[in-house]
């Protein structure tokens, strides 16, 4: 993957500073099984309130099972369809919303689904993969098409592949491909001691 550069305040992990969202994938170049295991491997030793592990992933592989990988694409939005079309597998994360342990609602469960996923993501940057996230999707479809029980509730699909060579980047993704990786100020997002007392 190309490297997006960004300005942090102290230094962080190469990993963490070099993952980025983006869409151009290259469509001829498949992610092995290996690799899928690897990420959904990473994605299970996440953190979890009493370690209930409430996620649930749903794996859409193009190359073992297309007819599976184009319905979750035909759950997208258009504009996410566009350019998801070309990443070779899917995910689908969903949260299990009662802890296994008491039969209780699990309040941390799409917390700790975004912590699973977070570790999924890191490690497809380990591995020279993309996943971009995207919310921009029929999460009513995804329950009907995929049997998604009603206690659990769909979080995100992602797309998952290899980024495509620049120089074969279409000219309709070039702009956000290109575009400066920007956060808000530490002080903003970041208090120290009691709310909106920004941390120094």
């Amino acid at each position: 993957m190309f490297s997006k550069k960004i300005e942090t305040k102290a230094s962080i992990h190469e990993l963490i500073a070099s993952r980025w969202s983006g869409r151009a994938y290259d469509s001829k170049k498949a992610v092995s099984r290996e690799q899928i295991i690897s990420l959904i491997e990473a994605a299970r030793w996440a953190p979890s309130c009493y370690g209930d592990q409430p996620w649930r992933f749903i794996v859409f592989d193009k190359t073992t099972n297309e007819s599976a990988w184009q319905k979750a694409l035909d759950c997208l939005v258009e504009g996410n369809r566009d350019w998801a079309k070309d990443a070779p597998v899917l995910f689908l994360s969903c949260a299990d919303s009662v802890l296994s342990k008491n039969g209780n609602p699990n309040r941390w469960a799409q917390y700790d689904t975004g912590a699973a996923t977070e570790n999924l993501c890191l490690q497809a940057a380990a591995l020279g993969l993309m996943v971009h996230q995207m919310g921009g999707y029929d999460a009513d479809k995804t329950r009907e098409l995929f049997a998604i029980p009603e206690q659990f509730t769909p979080m995100a699909i992602m797309t998952v592949g290899y980024q495509l060579a620049e120089d074969k980047i279409p000219e309709e993704i070039k702009e956000r491909e290109y575009s400066e990786r920007a956060r808000n100020t530490l002080d903003e997002n970041f208090f120290e001691g009691t709310w909106n007392k920004p941390i120094s």
